[in-house]
C-alpha cells in the first residue's frame, strides 16, 4: 500500500533529489555573470525603483522564454546556429560594455535607457542568451523534463535575488562589472567551442573554477567611499 502510494509519476528517490540539488547548484553558481550583466543592464535606468522594476518585469518575461527553451530543449541543442547566435549576441553585449566611454570615475557603463520598456526585452533577450548554455548544461545532468524546470525555476528565483545584490555591489567594488563581463565573454566564447566542437566536453568544475577566480579580482577592491563625498 505505501510502496503504491510512493509510486509517483514523476519517480522522486535519492537519485532525482541529488540531480535537483545539483541543478540549482550549477544554475545558482553559473548565474553569478548573468546577474551582473542583468544588474548592469537595469543601471541604464536612472531611478531605483525603476530599475527593480525592469529586472521584475523582465524576469518574467525571461521565465517564460526559458520554460519555452526546456520544452523545445532537444530541437535547439540539435541546431549550432542558436548557440552561435546566443554567443554572438553574449560577445556583442561585452564589446558594447568595454568599447564605451569612460565615466569621470574612470569606469565603462552599459547602454543608457529613457524607459523600462526599453531595458526588459534586453534583460529577457540577455537571459535567454545564458540560457542556451545554462540548459545544455542541466539537460546533460537530467533528462527529465520536470526535473529541469524545477531547477530553472529555482535558478530564476535565485537569479533576482543575486541581481538585486549586484546592483547594490557594483557601485561598492571597483572592478566587480568588469569581472561580470569578463565572465560574460567566456560564456560567449563556451557556446562558440560548443556549437564548433560538440564532441568536446569543457569541465563545469572547470568552467566554476575560473568564474571564480575571476570574481575574486572583482570583489578584490572596494570603493573609496571618501573620495566620493562633496567637500
Amino acid at each position: 500500500m505505501i510502496d503504491k502510494m510512493l509510486d509517483l509519476p514523476f519517480n522522486v528517490d535519492l537519485n532525482t533529489s541529488v540531480s535537483l540539488l545539483v541543478l540549482v547548484a550549477l544554475e545558482s553558481v553559473l548565474s553569478a555573470d548573468n546577474a551582473v550583466a542583468l544588474a548592469s543592464i537595469s543601471q541604464g535606468l536612472a531611478d531605483d525603483k525603476l530599475r527593480r522594476q525592469a529586472l521584475n518585469i523582465g524576469l518574467i518575461l525571461a521565465y517564460i522564454l526559458r520554460m519555452i527553451l526546456i520544452l523545445a530543449a532537444t530541437w535547439v541543442v540539435r541546431y549550432w546556429q542558436f548557440q552561435v547566435l546566443g554567443a554572438a549576441y553574449l560577445l556583442w553585449l561585452v564589446f558594447q560594455y568595454f568599447t564605451s566611454k569612460e565615466s569621470a570615475d574612470g569606469k565603462h557603463h552599459g547602454s543608457e535607457f529613457t524607459s523600462i520598456w526599453q531595458a526588459i526585452p534586453t534583460i529577457a533577450i540577455t537571459d535567454l542568451a545564458f540560457s542556451l548554455d545554462s540548459v545544455a548544461t542541466a539537460i546533460a545532468v537530467s533528462t527529465d523534463t520536470w526535473l529541469v524546470i524545477s531547477g530553472a525555476t529555482i535558478g530564476i528565483i535565485v537569479l533576482r535575488f543575486m541581481a538585486g545584490l549586484f546592483i547594490r555591489w557594483l557601485d561598492e567594488y571597483t572592478y566587480l562589472e568588469d569581472a561580470g563581463y569578463i565572465t560574460v565573454g567566456l560564456v560567449g566564447i563556451k557556446l562558440l567551442v560548443r556549437a564548433g566542437f560538440p564532441e568536446l566536453e569543457i569541465p563545469e568544475i572547470l568552467v566554476v573554477a575560473i568564474v571564480g577566480i575571476i570574481f575574486a579580482w572583482g570583489f578584490s577592491q572596494r570603493e573609496d567611499v571618501a573620495e566620493k563625498l562633496p567637500d
